[in-house]
């Protein structure tokens, strides 16, 4: 069966095929919002509850969507401001600093058995985590799922203008970590 388009999805949805059009919107999406999640927490397993978590968030939510945005950036949205969530939970319950726990996250990088990447990947994951939060945030949106700053500006309620900036300090930070200057 081919994916349907979110407006056919949430027809069936209002309709009252609940549970169908959400299963349906969870087979549609649940990749893309699982890798946004993973390159944000890192650990595959911290990626699975907070994407377990999103979805419970959506599903709670999805009768007050007034699609006033894309049901894909709603989604990511929610996703995003889950991971956030999380790694700040993790922060306070840890009592770490960002800085201990960007080197918990390339540690976890480094020991991760579902990591397929190559050396080359691993050493630009490493770069990105080494980016503030919000840089690293948003050059994963750009680089990884080729959202639009558009996009990106209704999921995290940032001028365009501002995160057009964050990316390109973004870039000129992974390309001086990957030259080794």
């Amino acid at each position: 069966m081919a994916l349907m388009n979110d407006a056919d999805l949430l027809k069936i949805y209002r309709d009252g095929n609940k549970n169908y059009a959400f299963n349906l919107i969870v087979e549609k999406y649940k990749t893309q919002l699982y890798w946004q999640i993973r390159r944000m927490v890192i650990s595959h397993d911290d990626a699975d509850d907070v994407l377990q978590n999103s979805l419970i968030k959506v599903w709670e939510s999805l009768d007050t969507f007034r699609e006033e945005s894309k049901l894909f950036t709603w989604l990511y949205r929610i996703v995003t401001n889950e991971s956030l969530t999380f790694l700040k939970k993790k922060r306070n319950k840890y009592i770490i600093p960002l800085v201990n726990v960007e080197r918990q996250l390339v540690n976890n990088l480094r020991t991760d058995e579902y990591f397929t990447g190559d050396e080359i990947e691993r050493k630009l994951q490493k770069a990105i985590l080494q980016l503030p939060e919000k840089q690293r945030i948003v050059f994963n949106m750009r680089y990884y799922d080729e959202i639009s700053y558009e996009e990106m500006s209704e999921i995290l309620n940032t001028s365009e203008g501002a995160l057009k900036a964050s990316f390109h300090h973004a870039l000129k930070k992974i390309e001086k970590y990957l030259s080794g200057d």
